[in-house]
C-alpha cells in the first residue's frame, strides 16, 4: 500500500519471450514476514535455552480438529475406563465389597464378639495359650474365674489354684507332651527301618536279571552324548587355576643361593673336621611342665634303680651315661673336659680327706670307698681311649672324602696369580663348579664391591683363556667349556667386558702396527688372538652397522688378510681361519666383504703350478712370483689317493713341525677342500648383490680355465663342483645401463592457432558431467551464500532481542529507583514538618 516500500528492479533491455519473475519486489512485506518467522522459532528457543522441562499435551483428539468435543470426551472416558479395568484398587471401599479376615466378615469382628477357636492347636498356630497368658503377663484371677465357671462348675467351692501351683502344672504338662512326641518318633523310627529290612528281603525275590537281547535293545535305544554335553563334562573335570607363588627377583634369588652355598660349605667343614651331626644337637638344659610342646618328649625311661654293693650305692649306670654324652663333644673340647675331670677328681680327693680327717670314726670306711673309687675310674679311662679310638676309624673316611671335595663358597680373587692358583690342577668341571659359586657367593646385590671385583674376575678369566691357547699343546676344549662364564660375566656386566676385549684388541693392531714399521711386512697372530676374535662373535652382536667392540675386530681381521704375507702353511689355516670368523660374522648382515675374496683367491693361486699362474690378477699379500708359489700344491699320487676330507682344528698349528710329509700333503689338500667350501657358501650369501657376477668373475676364471681338477681326488672333484655349480648357476638379475628414449621435439610452425571465441555471459561447453558438475557448484555457492546471510539476519534479531531485554531490565531499575527515592523524599519531609509542629509547640 505505501509507494514508499515498494521496489521496482528495472530492466537495460527487454526481451521478447522472456518471462521476469521479479519485477516488482516488496522488502517492507518479506521483512515483516521474516521477523514473524523469526519471533516464533528463533526468540522461542532462545527464551527456552536454559529450559530442561517440556510440557506435552497428551490428551486424545486435543489438537485434531475434526472430531467433535462430545466424541472427544466420549472416548477419553472409554480410554480411562479401559486403563482402569482389572486394577484394584486397596482404598476402594465399595459397599457391594465384602471384606474378610480368616473366612470372617469384618463387620462381624466389629461386633466385639468371641473369636471361636479354630480345631488346631494354638501352639502350632503361634499364639499364646490363656495359660501361659495368665502366668506371665498378669491378669490370671478372670481367667481362672473364667476357666473355672466353664470347666470346673462342680468344684465352685474348692479354694483356687496359687501362681506357683499353675506354673508347675504347666511344665509338667508340657514336659508330658515331648515325651509323646519323642515316643511317637522312636516307634516311627523303629518301623520305618523293619520296612526297609522287609523291603530288601523282598527285593531278593522280586529282582530278576533281563535277557541280553533286551539290554543290547536299550543301549541302542540310549541316545548318544552331543558334543556339547561332552565339552560341558570335559570342562568340569579340567584343572582349575590355582594362584602361583610370586616370582622372585633377582636380588632374592642371589640370596637364597648364597645361603644354600654356605649352609653346604659349613656341613662340609664340619665333616672335614669330624665334627658328629648329633653332637650340636644338645638337649635343653632345664625342660619346665608347661614346655611340652619345645621338645619335652618322654621317649624312654630314664629312670634308675637304686641298688647298694657291699652296703654303698652303686653309680656305674651314671659315669657310663656322663661318658657317653662326654664322646659326641668336639675334638678341641674333649681335652678341655679330661683336664676339667682330672681337677674335679683332686677337689674330690681334697673333700674327702677333709671329711675323714673331721669324723675319726669311719675313717677306716673312707678310705675302703677311695680306693675302689680310684680302680674305677682307671677302668672308665680305658673304655673311653677304645671308643675314641674307634670313633676316629670310623670319621677318617668322612673326613678325607670332605677334604676332597670343594668348598661351597670362594671369595673373588684379588690378583691372577690368585686366581691361576685356584684353578690350578683342577678338572674343567670343577673349574666351571669353582667359577659359577663364585659368581653366586659374590653376586652384586649383596654387598657394594662385588661389582667392582667380578669385573677383574672377567679379566682374569680372559687372560686364563689366552694363557690356554698359547700352551705347546693347547686346551681349546677347555676353552670351549669356559665360554659359557665369560658369557655369564659379559651379560652381567657389558661395559667392563666391552673395555676389556677392546684393550685387546687396540694392543694386538698396535703390536702389528709396529712390525709392520720394523720389518715392513706383519706375520699372523697367535692363537690366543684368533681364540679371542672367536670368543667376540660369541659374546656381542655382530649383525649390528656399528658396534664399539665387533667393528673394530672386523677391521682387525681384514688388515690381517691385507697385510699379513702367506709363507708357511700355518698362515694359510689362520688364514682360512679368519675366512670361516668372517662369514660367521656376516651371515646376518650380509654385509660385503672384499678381502674374504680376496684372499680366497689367493689359496687357489698358491695351489697350481707355476706354469699355469698366468693369465690373471693377485691382489696383495699374494705375489704372483716367488718362492711360495706352490705352497698348496700336492704332487704325489699316492698321497693324493690316500686322501680323505678332514677338519682342521686350530690345535693343528701347533704341531705341524712334527707331522711326516704325507700327513702335510693331507693337510694341504683339506686346506684346498676348504676353500671350495669358503666359495660356495660365498657365493650362496652374496647372490643377492647387483655385481655378483663382477665379484665372482676372477674367481671363476680361475676354477675353470687354471686348476687342474683332473688330477685331484673324487671327493675333491666334488667339492669343486659344487662349488662351480653354485657360481654358474646364478643368473644376472639387472639390466645395462641404456639411454632413455626420448619423445623427438617438433620443429617450431608458424601455423595460426584457431580458438573459439565464446559469446560474453554464456557458459563454456563441455561434457554433460561437466555441466552437471558446474550446476552443482554454482549450487553450492549460491545456497552457502543464503545460509551465510541467514545466519547474519539471526544474529541481528537476536542481538535487537538482548538489546530490547537490556532496556527494559534498565527502564524497570530506574522507574523502582525512582518511586524508592519519591517514597524517602516524601518520608523526609513529612519527618521535617513534624520537627517544625514539635518546634512550634
Amino acid at each position: 500500500s505505501n509507494p514508499f516500500e515498494v521496489k521496482v528492479n528495472r530492466q537495460k533491455f527487454n526481451i521478447l519471450g522472456r518471462k521476469t519473475k521479479n519485477d516488482v519486489g516488496l522488502p517492507g512485506v518479506s521483512r515483516s514476514k521474516a521477523i514473524k518467522k523469526r519471533t516464533q522459532t528463533l526468540l522461542k528457543e532462545y527464551k527456552e535455552r536454559e529450559k530442561a522441562n517440556v510440557f506435552k499435551d497428551k490428551r486424545f483428539g486435543e489438537y485434531n480438529s475434526k472430531i467433535s468435543p462430545e466424541e472427544k470426551m466420549i472416548r477419553r472416558f472409554a480410554l480411562e475406563r479401559q486403563q482402569n479395568y482389572g486394577k484394584k484398587n486397596i482404598y476402594n471401599l465399595n459397599e457391594d465389597e465384602e471384606l474378610t479376615h480368616y473366612g470372617q466378615s469384618l463387620a462381624e469382628i466389629e461386633k466385639l464378639n468371641d473369636i471361636v477357636d479354630s480345631d488346631s492347636d494354638t501352639e502350632e498356630r503361634g499364639t499364646l495359650s490363656a495359660e501361659l497368658t495368665a502366668a506371665h503377663f498378669g491378669g490370671g484371677g478372670g481367667l481362672l474365674r473364667k476357666k473355672a465357671s466353664s470347666g470346673q462348675q462342680d468344684e465352685e467351692g474348692e479354694k483356687p489354684k496359687s501362681r506357683k501351683e499353675l506354673i508347675e502344672e504347666m511344665i509338667a504338662k508340657s514336659k508330658q507332651e515331648k515325651q509323646e512326641r519323642q515316643n511317637r518318633r522312636e516307634s516311627a523310627l523303629e518301623l520305618t527301618e523293619k520296612l526297609d529290612n522287609d523291603w530288601k528281603e523282598i527285593q531278593t525275590l522280586i529282582a530278576r536279571k533281563a535277557p541280553k537281547s533286551e539290554r543290547k535293545d536299550k543301549e541302542a535305544e540310549k541316545p548318544k552324548p552331543d558334543e556339547y554335553d561332552m565339552i560341558v563334562r570335559e570342562l568340569g573335570f579340567e584343572m582349575k587355576a590355582k594362584p602361583s607363588e610370586r616370582m622372585k627377583t633377582e636380588e632374592e634369588l642371589a640370596k637364597e643361593e648364597q645361603a644354600r652355598l654356605q649352609k653346604l660349605e659349613a656341613d662340609r667343614l664340619r665333616r672335614m673336621r669330624g665334627i658328629d651331626e648329633q653332637a650340636n644337637n644338645k638337649k635343653p638344659s632345664h625342660v619346665s611342665a608347661d614346655d611340652l610342646a619345645d621338645g619335652f618328649i618322654l621317649d624312654k625311661d630314664d629312670r634308675r634303680l637304686l641298688s647298694y654293693k657291699d652296703g654303698k650305692m652303686n653309680i656305674e649306670n651314671e659315669d657310663e651315661e656322663e661318658k657317653d654324652k662326654e664322646e659326641e663333644e668336639e675334638e678341641g673340647g674333649n681335652e678341655d673336659n679330661e683336664n676339667e675331670e682330672e681337677s674335679e677328681e683332686e677337689s674330690a680327693n681334697e673333700d674327702e680327706e677333709d671329711v675323714a680327717a673331721d669324723s675319726h670314726s669311719d675313717l677306716e670306711s673312707d678310705l675302703e670307698s677311695e680306693e675302689e673309687a680310684a680302680g674305677n675310674k682307671e677302668e672308665k679311662k680305658c673304655k673311653t681311649n677304645e671308643k675314641e679310638s674307634q670313633n676316629m676309624e670310623e670319621l677318617d673316611p668322612k673326613m678325607k672324602a670332605a677334604k676332597s671335595e670343594l668348598p661351597y663358597t670362594f671369595a673373588v680373587p684379588e690378583s691372577y696369580e690368585t686366581f691361576k692358583s685356584l684353578l690350578a690342577g683342577r678338572t674343567i668341571e670343577q673349574q666351571l663348579i669353582i667359577l659359577e659359586r663364585i659368581q653366586k657367593c659374590n653376586h652384586p646385590s649383596l654387598a657394594v664391591g662385588n661389582k667392582a671385583k667380578l669385573e677383574k674376575l672377567f679379566g682374569f678369566l680372559l687372560e686364563y683363556v689366552g694363557e690356554l691357547a698359547t700352551l705347546d699343546l693347547p686346551e681349546l676344549r677347555t676353552i670351549d667349556k669356559l665360554v659359557l662364564p665369560l658369557y655369564n660375566l659379559c651379560q652381567m656386566f657389558p661395559e667392563a667386558a666391552s673395555d676389556s676385549i677392546k684393550f685387546i684388541l687396540r694392543d694386538a693392531a698396535h703390536d702389528m702396527e709396529e712390525v709392520i714399521e720394523v720389518k715392513g711386512r706383519a706375520t699372523f697372530p697367535g692363537l690366543d688372538t684368533l681364540v679371542y676374535l672367536k670368543i667376540t662373535s660369541l659374546l656381542f652382536p655382530t649383525s649390528d652397522f656399528w658396534h664399539p667392540v665387533v667393528t673394530p675386530a672386523f677391521i682387525y681381521m681384514s688388515q690381517l688378510l691385507t697385510k699379513c704375507r702367506i709363507t708357511t702353511l700355518q698362515d694359510v689355516i689362520k688364514g682360512l681361519f679368519i675366512c670361516c670368523l668372517f662369514l660367521e660374522y656376516v651371515s646376518l648382515s650380509r654385509r660385503f666383504v672384499p678381502e674374504l675374496i680376496n684372499f680366497l683367491l689367493g689359496v687357489l693361486h698358491i695351489s697350481l703350478p707355476k706354469k699355469q699362474a698366468q693369465g690373471y690378477t693377485i691382489v696383495h699379500p699374494f705375489t704372483p712370483v716367488g718362492k711360495n708359489l706352490e705352497l698348496l700344491l700336492v704332487c704325489d699320487k699316492k698321497d693324493l689317493e690316500s686322501w680323505q676330507k678332514q677338519n682342521l682344528p686350530l690345535s693343528i698349528v701347533a704341531r705341524l713341525k712334527e707331522t711326516s710329509r704325507t700327513e702335510m700333503n693331507h693337510i694341504r689338500l683339506s686346506c684346498l677342500a676348504m676353500c671350495f667350501d669358503l666359495i660356495k657358501k660365498c657365493a650362496v650369501l652374496y647372490e643377492s648383490l647387483p655385481s655378483f657376477h663382477e665379484i665372482i668373475h676372477p674367481v671363476r676364471i680361475l676354477l675353470t680355465q687354471h686348476v687342474l681338477v683332473n688330477e685331484y681326488p673324487e671327493k675333491m672333484q666334488e667339492w669343486y663342483n659344487s662349488a662351480l655349480k653354485e657360481l654358474e648357476k646364478k643368473v644376472k638379475h639387472y639390466t645395462p645401463l641404456i639411454c632413455e628414449k626420448k619423445k623427438p621435439v617438433p620443429l617450431k610452425q608458424y601455423t595460426p592457432k584457431i580458438v573459439k571465441v565464446l559469446e560474453f555471459g554464456r557458459k563454456q561447453g563441455g561434457s554433460k558431467k561437466e555441466q552437471e558438475r558446474r550446476q552443482l557448484i554454482q549450487k553450492h555457492k549460491r545456497e552457502l551464500k543464503g545460509a551465510i546471510r541467514e545466519i547474519r539476519k539471526d544474529n541481528q534479531f537476536l542481538a535487537r532481542m538482548q538489546l530490547s531485554e537490556i532496556m527494559e531490565r534498565d527502564s524497570a531499575r530506574k522507574r523502582k529507583v525512582k518511586e524508592l527515592l519519591g517514597s524517602l523524599a516524601t518520608q523526609e519531609g513529612e519527618w521535617k514538618a513534624m520537627k517544625r509542629k514539635k518546634g512550634k509547640s
